[in-house]
């Protein structure tokens, strides 16, 4: 998909008038052949209060089509922001990992961060832009419900995007957007702003497996004009005759403030675990890939997994940045912590349960690319 949100057009947005919307498409067997297609009217962003359930709207970065499932309220920790509230008190603020016990010390540790509560929502992407898109579209993982897998499944066209992200726009069609999932979750209703409710189902499948959705820290820090923004998941507990092998999975977004184009060559974590493990990760790009932020197209995201054989842990890492110029430096990877939570569902450490009525079994895939490391190894991407 050729559409890109401009920082210009974010500007005129801010006028109380609707604009109409063209989205250009590239022909997957003829590169030379493009169309425009009309596909709504954008509308004035909310700069306070939050979207409904049913919101159409186009990502600020990314630039695909959504729509909005439900809310999140997660705490949000801004290593770039001083400690310090508007009135001069001390705000509400975590301070950054302890150091292991091996003595070696994390990034900004005893730095007091800041906490601030924001909105994040669940979201549909269009299947009509996945393939052009730079974030993965199967990051929302899960453990499989069999004991004897280590197999991790996907929900393909699942996000997660900040206020901040959302461009509403409205449109005509009640079949707005493709996902397999669109009309199980939502109904249309001409009548109602906007015109898609929620379904039964959609309720029941977000109470059901809210434990493994749920998004609570946001984590993010900037080093010389390219911001890391974290974001962890519990998944769940693997029982093994040896040992627990307990699982997370988090979200990483790289966007690139600067002029200069850059390009991810390394990573470098490092995974300290509750048991008195501290692992040492390095390799080339993350996920095989090493992306180039420009500013035409500054951001990439994507997700990884790690285990731990102990309840609890923090990562914290660096990834190695070349610009365009030639000049290497380090970006830091804001420490964060993995905690497990206690395990609500049934057997399959987490995993949402699988039926007919709430939870739909269509739109899950093996994730080809997330399969477990053995136990007890931490990995990261």
């Amino acid at each position: 998909m050729g559409f890109y949100v401009t920082q210009r057009m974010i500007r005129q947005f801010a006028r109380p008038v609707c604009f109409q919307l063209s989205v250009r498409y590239f022909s997957v067997t003829d590169h030379q052949n493009t169309r425009l297609a009309e596909v709504g009217k954008l509308e004035l962003p909310k700069a306070q209060g939050t979207y409904e359930t049913g919101q159409l709207f186009l990502h600020r970065v990314f630039g695909y089509r959504g729509v909005i499932l439900f809310p999140w309220l997660a705490r949000v920790y801004d290593r770039d922001l001083p400690a310090q509230s508007k009135n001069g008190q001390q705000a509400e603020a975590i301070t950054a990992a302890p150091a292991p016990p091996s003595g070696e010390t994390p990034p900004n540790a005893g730095k007091e961060v800041q906490k601030k509560t924001h909105t994040f929502y669940q979201v549909l992407i269009d299947q009509r832009d996945c393939p052009y898109i730079r974030a993965q579209t199967e990051a929302v993982t899960f453990l499989g419900n069999q004991e004897s897998s280590r197999s991790l499944y996907a929900i393909p066209g699942l996000d997660y995007v900040a206020h901040e992200d959302i461009l509403p726009y409205s449109s005509g069609e009640q079949h707005p957007l493709q996902h397999e999932l669109f009309d199980k979750f939502l109904a249309h209703q001409p009548d109602k702003d906007p015109p898609f409710v929620a379904q039964d189902t959609l309720r029941a499948w977000q109470k059901k497996n809210h434990p493994w959705l749920e998004l609570s820290d946001v984590h993010k820090e900037t080093t010389e004009g390219i911001r890391v923004t974290v974001i962890p998941f519990y998944m769940g507990c693997r029982e093994t005759p040896a040992a627990s092998v307990y699982w997370w999975r988090y979200c990483i977004r790289l966007e690139n403030l600067g002029e200069l184009s850059v390009q991810l060559r390394e990573r470098h974590w490092r995974i300290f675990s509750l048991s008195g493990t501290l692992e040492t990760v390095r390799g080339r790009g993350v996920v095989g890939q090493e992306p180039v932020l420009s500013p035409r197209l500054p951001a990439f995201q994507y997700s990884s997994h790690v285990s731990l054989q102990a309840p609890s842990g923090h990562m914290w890492g660096t990834f190695r940045m070349e610009r365009e110029d030639g000049h290497m430096f380090d970006c830091r990877i804001p420490p964060f912590s993995l905690e497990s939570k206690p395990d609500d569902n049934a057997a399959g450490g987490g995993a949402p349960a699988q039926d007919d009525n709430s939870s739909p079994g269509t739109g899950t895939t093996p994730s080809s690319s997330s399969d477990p490391p053995p136990a007890g190894g931490p990995s990261a991407a």
